[in-house]
């Protein structure tokens, strides 16, 4: 390898002789190039030929004003959404048209209010939504800043926090802020900026005014309970006066 006339040589070590592959190496500026080229493509993804016709007379996803800090918000009502009646494959394909036709650009949140939302009737389920928040691009997944959840309920609240970390990957599930109140929402989002339903106000009035329905507890709103102790105060009373005139 060497020579006694001193003459200089260098030595080449390829990637194979360390065990390393050398693929990535070599493919670095093509796939770079591609994933600029892909970045704000969003035309794959768009549906022409597909009818949500009638998605969107539900109105359960629209895209309507901004937060504060200027990214546009995604406001999803799930008391709209008809899971029996839509596949799992629709709904991807409906929120994939929607986000590239409507933003294809910029940052966003979403704003999802599970206010009075029935499992059978209006959740297509945790699997089904982690499947299609997986199946989202890179850059869509980026351009999440938030995921703003409105009145979770306790069955909700004790899935997340202890299976969350496992069925949701971890950008998605530190991107989660739970809202209790409205009160809270308007602190990261102009009050009136996005439309709030009726119903939803009257669920946000009964938590305000009976709080332990947020962990699953519902107070009697006609006090039946003090009616209750009575009786059972009387009916006490009752056998002690019983077992003296037993006793005369």
């Amino acid at each position: 390898m060497g020579s006694s006339s001193g003459d200089d040589f260098s030595v080449l070590v390829l990637a194979s002789d360390l065990g390393i592959d050398a693929r990535p190496f070599l493919m670095n500026e093509e796939t770079e190039d591609e994933e600029h080229e892909s970045w704000h493509d969003c035309s794959q993804y768009l549906c022409p030929d597909e009818d949500f016709s009638d998605l969107e007379q539900l109105q359960f996803c629209r895209l309507q004003g901004s937060e504060k800090n200027g990214n546009r918000i995604f406001r999803i009502v799930g008391k709209y959404y008809p899971a029996p009646v839509v596949s799992a494959e629709r709904l991807k394909k409906y929120i994939f048209h929607k986000i590239c036709s409507e933003l294809p650009e910029g940052p966003f949140c979403i704003v999802y209010m599970h206010s009075t939302v029935q499992r059978d009737d209006n959740s297509p389920g945790i699997t089904i939504l982690r499947w299609i928040y997986e199946e989202l691009p890179a850059n869509f997944k980026d351009r999440l800043q938030t995921l703003y959840f409105i009145h979770p309920g306790l069955r909700s609240r004790l899935v997340f926090a202890t299976f969350g970390r496992f069925l949701l990957s971890g950008g998605l599930y530190w991107k989660i802020k739970y809202i209790s109140r409205l009160q809270y929402l308007w602190e990261s989002i102009k009050k009136g900026e996005i439309e709030i339903p009726e119903f939803v106000k009257r669920h946000d009035d009964i938590l305000e005014h009976r709080p332990l329905t947020d962990y699953g507890i519902e107070p009697d709103p006609l006090q039946m309970t003090e009616v209750h102790s009575a009786a059972y105060t009387y009916g006490r009373y009752q056998e002690r006066w019983a077992v003296r005139e037993f006793m005369n």
